[in-house]
Formats: C-alpha cells, structure tokens, sequence
C-alpha cells in the first residue's frame, strides 16, 4: 500500500531580492556547526521562509549548508499515537515504551514525568469526555487526521492553543464529496466535547467548518512518525531504510517549519525520527530538497500518489527526464 504521508520535502537556495514570509516563531534547534569549528551560541538554523517562483513559499538556504550537517529539529505543533499504537508508545512524544502486563492496564501511558506535565495542554481536557464513538469511527474506517483534530481542539478547549494557529499553512482542496464525509466525524467530536459537559465559551470555536478546515490542512502536511531507533544518526541512510522498511507508524504529527518545505523525487535532505516524535532534518547533499513520498516507486506511481494526495504534478528534473 502507497503511503500518503509526508516524509520528505524541498529546500533550495536563497535567491536575492525574495520575499522573507516570516521568522522563526517555531520550536526548533539551531543547526550543527561547521566542520572543525567552535559550537557557537544557539541561534536560528541557516534558512529563510519565502516566496518560491511556482510552489508558494519555500524554505531556503542563507548559506552553504554541507553534506550530512544537522539542519535543525523541529517539535510539533500537534501530534497523535495510531490507535494501533496508543499503548506502546508515550502519549506525548510517541517514544516507544516497555510492553505491560493485562494486569497493568491499559491507560494512556509517558515516557517520563516532564511529557505527563506537558501533555496537562491537552490531557485534562481530552479525560473529562468519552471518546469511544469517535475512536471507533476512526479504527473502522482507519483514518488518523480526526485524531489530530481531536487533541488540536482539546488544547484550544483547555486554552493551550489557539484556534487559528494552523491557519498560515496551506490547506488542501477538498471536493464536495470529501467535506459530505466529513460531517459524522464532527458530529461525533462535537458530542463528545457536549457530553463531558464543556464551557459554551470554550467550544465556541468548535464548528463544523473549522472542523473541515483542519482536516483540510493535516491532510497535506501531517507527517507519517516512523522511528528509526536507536540513539545516534550519524549514518543516516540506514536509519532512513530502516524507518522504511519496518513499516510502522507510531503517529502521526504536525509541524509549522517542516510544513513550508516543498517537495523533489530527487531529494537531498531528509527528515527523520530517531526515538520520538522531535523531527530532525539532515542534508544529504549541498543543495537541500526532500521528497514527500517513497522515492523508490516509478514516475507513474510517483506522479500518481502526489496528485491524488497532494494536489500537484512534479516537474523536478528526475520526473521531467522520463528515465525513471
């Protein structure tokens, strides 16, 4: 089965005179120093958000970026287990955990005391209801952008977020037919949240529309968590295949820098996951692009997963030959 998640996308080089969209608001690490050099103090990682000439907005270089440098990490705004996963992995950061017992339960569990104090944005919120119905719809009809709408408007309920918070990124056009199907779902939120006897004040936001509105955005720029294991990344390409190859999510994430990065077939950076849901970004080659999908499968398939799941035909220059 084609996976439809992104896994990779475009960085290329700053060009003079663009339009810097914005700075860096976002939970990110800066990147690793140049070979042979002194760490420096943390500052931002060495890229810029702007306008591209055919994609939108872009994220570019500001200087030469080598061959293997950490780029930067970056912490997701909103993130979710698979409900295959949900109690084998940290309810917060998505880290593996130690197999249980029947005799030990089957609630929610973290990998420490700092994710059970953050995940408070969410947690308090989201166990006052009963999410059974909507869960179930999720499991039977194995879709996972409503779980990230679920915990998005848990936070926003429990004033951790804001509603619009996920309003600059781009969202997908959805047909007519694809926002019918949507409104069970919402019903079944909306429910929920009525249910465990929340605030009128607080759900306020919670309409259909804005339901509809982040599915149509997680649709196109959630990422698909496969950890690679282990705590080092310094061989990059096996931990790539690894991630692969393994085939097992453990989640599935949203994050505001990752998400302005455009797609190539012929990638040169890679996003990876080590042991939990915190991305990290290398280059492969000096100019960095990544690819959303299975770099692996043919042009045909290629240029069929991206149109269907993303909307767009590529043109890069490995699709444009018709070698591959």
């Amino acid at each position: 089965m084609y996976r439809y998640s992104r896994w990779g996308w475009q960085l290329k080089r700053r060009h003079p005179g663009r339009k810097l969209l914005l700075g860096f608001p976002f939970p990110y690490s800066t990147s690793t120093p140049p070979e042979n050099e002194e760490p420096a103090s943390p500052g931002p990682p060495p890229i810029r958000v702007s306008i591209t000439e055919s994609a939108g907005r872009g994220v570019f270089a500001t200087r030469r970026i080598g061959s293997g440098d950490l780029i930067h990490t970056a912490k997701p705004v909103v993130s979710y287990p698979s409900l295959s996963s949900i109690h084998s992995v940290c309810y917060f950061c998505l880290r593996k955990l130690k197999p249980v017992t029947a005799s030990e339960g089957c609630d929610v569990r973290f990998c420490s005391q700092e994710c059970e104090e953050q995940s408070k944005v969410f947690l308090e919120v989201e166990s006052k209801a009963d999410w059974s119905a909507f869960d179930d719809y999720c499991r039977t009809r194995g879709l996972k952008y409503p779980l990230l709408v679920k915990r998005l408007a848990c936070m926003v309920v429990s004033g951790g977020a804001s509603a619009d918070c996920l309003d600059i990124l781009q969202p997908e056009n959805l047909s007519s037919e694809m926002i019918s199907e949507m409104g069970e779902g919402f019903s079944l939120l909306q429910s929920a949240f009525m249910k465990s006897k929340a605030r009128d004040d607080h759900m306020a936001f919670l309409t259909e529309q804005w339901y509809i509105n982040m599915l149509a955005r997680f649709r196109i720029n959630s990422f698909r968590i496969e950890l690679a294991g282990g705590g080092s990344y310094e061989d990059l390409h096996l931990l790539a295949l690894a991630s692969v190859e393994t085939e097992v999510a453990v989640g599935n994430a949203v994050y505001m820098l990752p998400s302005f990065y455009n797609h190539d077939c012929d990638p040169n950076a890679h996003i990876i996951w080590i042991d939990n849901v915190n991305a990290r970004l290398k280059a492969l080659r000096e100019e960095l692009r990544i690819c959303y999908i299975d770099a692996s499968m043919d042009r045909d398939a290629r240029q069929t997963i991206l149109f269907q799941g993303f909307g767009f035909r590529c043109s890069c220059p490995r699709c444009s030959s018709y070698g591959d």
